[in-house]
Parts: structure tokens; C-alpha cells; sequence
């Protein structure tokens, strides 16, 4: 297990403005800025995950079948001996205890007896989880130490109704929470001020963001003070002013702007025929046709009646119309070269195509080498 919090965060005034790296490495001002504290994690700051199994009891015959969940069964046998209730060799068919998981995340920095929230999930086949209250249920983490006990009454946000013949579910009964249902028994050591050097973790790597990163510090502070080490990465050397007070030195880091890089990608959801394209995403001279042969066949049989009074039969007579559409309206496209993506979307707007066949065309477009843009299906 290892610590995770961020620091306290002070409310400082920088008056370096925006930094951005220029041709010469050193901070310019920039366009669109953020903050390091919105780009970068503290390495070794960070939650840790917990879980537990337990039993929630007081539902309203929502619960487990005892017969088709044989661990809720053993669970409630072994809660109640350690009671001093003997149910060994008995028939049990009570329908108000579900067996459950409980997760959490413990806090950065989590102190003793402070109190986090945690998730209780069904694990059988209960349909609600509305009305129960978990028992104490012990958390663990990864090392299978315990970090926290939960209990408390949980809150559900759906619901479950039902007759004898209609039944009514909204969102997911099987699923509460309960807020501020965990306390913290166990810390995590970790010793902030004690560390000679500090590495930033960047959200989305990026060379370019570091570099900008590393020089906005070093302008700030002092040369030598930051380095990018990867495109993920920039190491921090705590100088003799701050040793001892690592977070006030964090808390002025933090509020320093740069502006951050990116590749030019292009995300594309085929299920549901999103398409999300970054600000630099440029396309090379190319032509564009999009258009479809839809041929419709549509069958409209009639019924031939005979004359009155004679022996003829009543017919069916097929009738068959056939319509082809060659799309003729739709017209080649040409996308000038260095177009930015307005352009480019005004362009492909122009041909009339939706969204799928726009996934289409700019997969032929990347094909032909005319995209620089990275493509990202999800």
C-alpha cells in the first residue's frame, strides 16, 4: 500500500504569468493556459483502493434466496455463532439478508478515525437493496491488512415494484451507498516533507507539456530546480529554501499556468457514430465523394376479382416497384491543403454525409496519407 493525498492547497499569487515554451526553451507567454495542478499528480500521492464482503440484513423480502445462495447462508450461520446462536443443522428461509461487496477508496493522508464513504453492491440474487443496514464489515487492501470497518444503513437510489402481472425497475436497486459509512483504523505512512526530490506525473503525456512544465518552474523558482525526464515525467529538486516546508513549495508550483500539447487525434465511437477531432488535426489536399446506390423494393400485391356469377377464382396478382437512388446531387469535394478543423468540418458538412459515413470518409482520408491525425477507434 502506498500514501496518496495531496497537499493542503494555499491560496498564492504568481505574478510570472503564463509560460510557454518558445523556439529557445524558455517560457513565453502563451495561448489557452492551465494549471499544473490541473495537468500533473504528486508521485506517490494517490487513494488506495479497499473491499470487503459482508451482509446487509432488515430488507423487506428483497433479499437472498438462502437455497440459491449458499455463501449468504454459511455468512449469516457464522455471524450469528459468533452471537452465540446455534443454527447448525436448522432450516433458515428468511429473505431479508443479501450478501454483499463493499469497496472504498481510502483518502491520501486518511488520518485514524476519520470516516470515508463506501459502495455496497449485491453479490446474490437479491432485487433490492432498499431499507438494509450492513454490518460490520472489515476493508481491506491489496497487502490484506485491514484499513477500515464499514456499517451503517444504505442508501439506494432505484427501485423495484412489482405485481402480479407488471414490474417496475428504476435504476439499479442492487447498488447503495453509504456516506461516511467507513471509519479509517489503520494509516498509510508517508512523509511528505522528508522527500529531497518530488516527480510530477503528467495526465496525459506529453514531451512538449513537460518541457513547458519544467521551464515554467525553473522561471519561478530557479534553473536546475526542474527536469523533464520522459514524457510522463518531471523531477522536482527541493532547494535548501524549501526544505522543510515541501508543501508551501508545492502550493506555489501548483498555481503556475502553461500551456499544454497534444497530439492531433481523431476519437471515433462506431457504436454510437461519435467523432471527437482535436484542435490540430490538418488534412492535405484531397478530393471527396461520398454517395450510396439504394435500390427499394417495394411489394404491393392485388387481388383480382372474378365477374358475378361466373366460375373464375379470385387471384393474387404481385406488383413489384423497384427505385434506385445513384445519389446524383452529391458532388466531389476538394479539402484544401492546411485546412484546420473547422474548415475540414465545414468541407465534409458540404457533401451531405452523417455521422457514420464520416467515420468512413476520414478512415479513406487517413488511408490516402492525407490526415496528420492520429485516428482512435473506441
Amino acid at each position: 500500500m502506498e500514501a496518496a493525498a495531496a497537499p493542503a492547497h494555499v491560496s498564492v499569487s504568481v505574478s510570472k504569468g503564463a509560460f510557454r515554451n518558445g523556439d529557445d526553451g524558455g517560457p513565453t507567454n502563451g495561448g489557452v493556459t492551465s494549471r499544473i495542478k490541473d495537468l500533473t499528480d504528486i508521485e506517490g500521492v494517490r487513494e488506495n483502493q479497499l473491499i470487503g464482503y459482508g451482509l446487509v440484513v432488515g430488507l423487506n423480502g428483497t433479499g437472498d434466496s438462502l437455497n440459491a445462495a449458499p455463501f449468504t447462508k454459511q455468512s449469516l450461520q457464522s455471524m450469528l455463532e459468533r452471537l452465540g446462536v446455534n443454527t447448525r443443522g436448522a432450516t433458515l428461509r428468511t429473505k431479508n439478508v443479501a450478501a454483499v461487496m463493499v469497496t472504498a477508496n481510502l483518502p491520501p493522508f486518511g488520518t485514524q478515525g476519520t470516516r470515508i464513504d463506501v459502495t455496497v453492491s449485491a453479490l446474490g440474487d437479491a432485487t433490492s437493496l432498499q431499507g438494509g443496514t450492513l454490518i460490520v464489515t472489515p476493508l481491506m487492501g491489496a497487502d490484506g491488512e485491514v484499513y477500515s470497518v464499514a456499517q451503517g444503513s444504505v442508501a439506494v437510489i432505484g427501485f423495484n415494484a412489482q405485481g402480479e402481472a407488471a414490474q417496475v425497475v428504476r435504476g439499479v436497486p442492487t447498488t447503495g451507498r453509504i456516506s461516511n459509512g467507513g471509519l479509517i483504523e489503520r494509516e498509510i505512512p508517508f512523509v511528505l516533507n522528508n522527500l529531497a526530490t518530488i516527480r510530477l506525473a503528467l495526465r496525459n503525456p506529453d514531451l512538449t507539456t513537460a518541457r513547458r512544465i519544467a521551464a515554467a518552474v525553473n522561471a519561478f523558482i530557479g534553473k536546475g530546480v526542474a527536469e523533464p525526464l520522459d514524457p510522463a515525467t518531471v523531477s522536482l529538486q527541493v532547494p535548501k529554501t524549501y526544505q522543510g516546508n515541501i508543501v508551501q513549495m508545492l502550493t506555489e508550483i501548483e498555481q503556475l499556468r502553461v500551456e499544454p500539447d497534444q497530439l492531433a487525434k481523431i476519437v471515433i465511437d462506431e457504436r454510437s457514430g461519435i467523432i471527437v477531432m482535436g484542435h490540430d488535426v490538418r488534412v492535405s489536399t484531397v478530393a471527396v465523394a461520398q454517395g450510396n446506390l439504394t435500390v427499394t423494393i417495394t411489394e404491393s400485391p392485388v387481388a383480382s376479382q372474378p365477374a358475378p356469377f361466373s366460375d373464375g377464382e379470385t387471384v393474387i396478382t404481385p406488383r413489384t416497384e423497384i427505385n434506385v437512388d445513384t445519389d446524383k446531387n452529391r458532388r466531389l469535394a476538394i479539402l484544401r491543403e492546411g485546412v484546420n478543423l473547422r474548415q475540414l468540418v465545414d468541407g465534409l458538412n458540404a457533401i451531405g454525409v452523417g455521422p457514420r459515413d464520416l467515420i468512413a470518409i476520414l478512415q479513406a482520408i487517413k488511408a490516402a496519407g492525407a490526415l496528420q491525425a492520429e485516428i482512435e477507434v473506441m
